[in-house]
């Protein structure tokens, strides 16, 4: 079994920003032992320089190899020059016992709206023409809206492009960040996989800080959605041999945690 954990949008330098919940939420991952995590992206509020040596201080926690692509709050600033220095490249690959991972940076420089680019298409599709059981894409923004963010205003410009590009290249998993909204989509034969914020309580609704685990299984897959100091829920249960899916328990507009799952920030 492959296992990522998949955090994303702490935001440090903010005045929402909790440590205590970013420092629960690497205890937590760490007891779990995954093979990888993947961030997507907002690691700062304002991309100065200060907020990603904080940023780095917290990964460098971390005992799981660490992926990280730039959220739009990354790139405010200069803020993708601090990026590549202190956390790591923007554009990336990795396998891990025939699961490929492949990150791109779909931020612009102080917009909060974003994009692939058609420039980085060929370099997508190659990445992918690897032989993999499993391929995954992670970036920041959304591909396709959220329930319970409101006016959708920052999908990647190019999402119709890329989605083809992607399900073309027999990607099966898509994660990624932004919104704060936690929430799991189908189309087609692909999943796209969206965190909440890990560490901040700038939320919508009632929402509450979290992070996903994947669990890649054969083909069985599972997609569990995590609150630090409260739990987790099943969110995603399905066969990517069969297309059979055994569970999909999608909280609606408004998506929180349970009622036993309690928010601890002291």
């Amino acid at each position: 079994m492959v296992t990522i954990a998949h955090i994303s949008d702490p935001h440090v330098g903010s005045p929402y920003f909790v440590p205590n919940l970013m420092n629960r939420v690497i205890v937590e991952i760490n007891e779990l032992e995954p093979d990888v995590v993947v961030c997507t992206g907002d690691f700062t509020n304002y991309g100065y320089r200060q907020e990603f040596k904080t940023a780095a201080v917290y990964l460098e926690r971390l005992t799981a190899p660490v992926h990280s692509v730039p959220g739009n709050h990354d790139a405010r600033n200069v803020g993708y020059v601090h990026f590549e220095e202190l956390i790591g490249p923007r554009h990336w690959s990795v396998d891990i016992d025939g699961v490929r991972i492949v990150g791109a940076d779909s931020s612009e420089p102080d917009l909060d709206h974003g994009q692939i680019g058609r420039e980085r298409y060929e370099w997508i599709r190659a990445e992918f023409d690897t032989p993999a059981e499993f391929r995954i894409f992670a970036l920041h923004h959304h591909l396709i809206p959220v329930p319970g963010t409101g006016r959708e205003r920052n999908i990647v410009y190019d999402a119709g492009d890329l989605l083809e590009v992607l399900i073309r290249s027999g990607v099966h998993l898509v994660v990624t960040g932004h919104k704060h909204v936690p929430y799991v989509w189908r189309l087609e034969n692909l999943y796209i996989v969206n965190a909440g914020t890990c560490a901040s309580l700038r939320l919508r609704g009632h929402t509450k800080p979290c992070y996903n685990v994947i669990e890649i299984e054969g083909d069985e897959v599972r997609i569990h959605r995590r609150y630090p100091f409260g739990g987790s829920t099943l969110n995603a249960h399905y066969s990517i041999s069969s297309g059979e899916e055994h569970v999909r328990e999608l909280e609606m507009l408004t998506p929180g945690p349970k009622a036993d799952a309690p928010l601890v920030t002291e």
